[in-house]
């Protein structure tokens, strides 16, 4: 069992930046593939962006350039770090944590967390 805990959400002007955290428990988090979704009001979930357990990243379209994705295994937590945020990014972001790496097609998630809220103010 793994627990996903995000932190780092908040409000933001357009062209500023965040960065989102989250913490896994468990000894098993360096072999788990990591991703970061995002669902806003009315809109289904979206993958944003994903590392594998070999540091290998993949983003959608939108956020490329933009955001970056990074995992440290010795303190269990992977990263979001937005850049150049704008109204359109502002969602609830998840946390997802998969036994497989699907690249930027996620099919499945084993373990969810809880979300963080992060708006973009225009």
């Amino acid at each position: 069992q793994v627990q996903l805990v995000e932190s780092g959400g908040g409000l933001v002007q357009a062209g500023g930046s965040l960065r989102l955290s989250c913490a896994a428990s468990g000894r098993t988090f360096s072999t788990y593939s990591m991703g970061w979704f995002r669902q806003a009001p009315g809109k289904e979930r979206t993958f944003v962006a994903g590392i594998s357990r070999f540091g290998v990243t993949v983003y959608r379209d939108s956020v490329e350039g933009r955001f970056i994705i990074s995992r440290d295994n010795a303190k269990n937590t992977v990263y979001l770090q937005m850049n150049s945020l704008k109204p359109d990014d502002t969602a609830i972001y998840y946390c997802a944590a998969d036994r497989l790496w699907y690249g930027s097609s996620w099919s499945r998630v084993d373990y969810w967390g809880q979300g963080t809220q992060v708006t973009v103010s225009s």
